[in-house]
């Protein structure tokens, strides 16, 4: 077992990597009541195509959300009745890139460890269970398509994407669950629940030695698999698919999604382009910038107006929008205010605000067990060490700022979803 101190974060980080790969962490809190615990596998709904055992394989859109929720069912108590006995609360989420099965706790934490690394494990997969979960899924994806925020964000993601599956909802669609087999979700749980693929992390004031033992005891034995999963990605044109889409639902205002298609995401380190434009964004259209209250003073926006960059390893979008009384005249004038931003660059000294908020923001992080392990296992599917970010930050520089003003916030690269009321 390793362990790793952060001087600067006053964090120490325990790290066991067993002989089958999979990898272990647990970052110890003293004092800290609640106990938090993840264990999550490097598959998200963009993994439908890949090469395993020398054949291409190709399977339903939204496999990796339907396997999530087969997951919690067993052949005799219920892995929600097992937590709920113990005291804790279980629960699971899909990704793009990860699928995560947590729990927190305050006590019984070693035999909440116990289900949670048994469960993950066994899956119980049966005709009948599957078929009965195909409705049950179906019900899930129409109540999000019935929700006007998230038809606008989805209808964007269709504007802005050609080819790449982000376009399509993490959870499929009403057809492609139909098509969800057992035999293709017994293959992508073999193909990527594989110790190698997998990490589990923990947080709170536990016993490091115990934890990272208890884990090796349950998944840590066997020798790593001999063939590297082979992801298939897809030949994603830089130009948006659509300008614009339109849709009618009931709402009572207008929403306006704009998105900004990232193009060049093999040419700079994700960590820094992420820093980067997430600075960028606060500058140009968080609460204290002068676009922001010019739009806000117009009656264009109000307090859930909201910028954030949205992306992982090979693609990525700046997104912003909220309701509004005129998404035409909204996206026009944001169009407007980035334009000229990028002809005038953003102020060194309004840069450099915005980096020490966002110091200030991810220090804060480190008060919440649950956001320490999420945002840990998200950055290390990508290659990075969560604890990185703040020498990221430290990096950020005026030239940077500026620089994706012009590459990335391009006109050029725009799309925008408006979903307006049915009357």
């Amino acid at each position: 077992m390793q362990r790793q101190y952060d001087p600067v974060l006053k964090e120490e980080l325990y790290q066991e990597t067993y002989p089958n790969g999979l990898t272990g962490y647990v970052v110890v809190k003293p004092g800290y009541q609640k106990k938090y615990a993840n264990y999550a596998t490097h598959y998200g709904s963009l993994d439908r195509r890949f090469r395993v055992g020398g054949r291409e394989v190709e399977v339903p859109d939204g496999i990796a959300h339907f396997l999530e929720h087969k997951l919690f069912e067993s052949e005799d108590v219920p892995v929600m009745q097992q937590f709920a006995a113990l005291g804790a609360s279980c629960n699971a989420f899909t990704g793009h890139s990860s699928t995560t099965y947590l729990f927190s706790t305050t006590d019984h934490y070693l035999e909440c460890l116990d289900v949670l690394m048994s469960f993950v494990q066994h899956p119980h997969l049966t005709e009948e269970n599957v078929a009965k979960e195909r409705g049950i899924i179906e019900q899930e994806l129409r109540m999000y398509m019935d929700d006007p925020r998230w038809r606008a964000f989805h209808n964007l993601l269709e504007a802005l994407y050609q080819r790449h599956p982000v376009r399509v909802d993490i959870g499929g669609t009403i057809d492609s669950i139909q098509r969800i087999t057992v035999d293709d979700l017994l293959l992508c749980y073999r193909t990527f629940y594989r110790p190698d693929n997998m990490t589990f992390f923990a947080v709170g004031d536990v016993d490091p030695g115990a934890t990272l033992a208890l884990v090796g005891q349950r998944a840590g034995q066997g020798e790593r698999p001999a063939e590297p999963i082979e992801r298939l990605g897809v030949d994603e044109p830089p130009e948006v698919a659509q300008r614009e889409i339109v849709a009618r639902m009931a709402v009572a205002s207008p929403i306006l999604e704009l998105g900004f298609k990232e193009t060049d995401t093999d040419g700079v380190d994700f960590l820094e382009r992420e820093v980067r434009t997430s600075v960028a964004l606060e500058v140009l259209l968080g609460r204290g910038s002068r676009l922001y209250t010019r739009l806000y003073e117009e009656g264009l926006i109000d307090e859930r107006f909201g910028a954030y960059y949205f992306a992982e390893p090979g693609f990525g979008a700046s997104i912003m929008g909220g309701d509004t009384p005129e998404p035409e005249r909204l996206r026009d004038a944001l169009l407007e205010g980035i334009e000229a931003a990028g002809r005038e660059g953003l102020e060194p000294a309004a840069i450099e605000r915005v980096r020490r908020k966002a110091l200030g923001e991810f220090l804060g992080l480190f008060n919440s067990p649950e956001a320490i392990a999420t945002a840990f296992n998200a950055y290390h599917f990508k290659g990075y060490d969560f604890f990185q970010y703040l020498k990221a930050l430290d990096g950020v520089n005026a030239d940077m700022v500026n620089r994706c003003l012009e590459g990335h916030l391009r006109p050029s690269q725009h799309a925008a979803s408006i979903v307006l009321p049915v009357s």
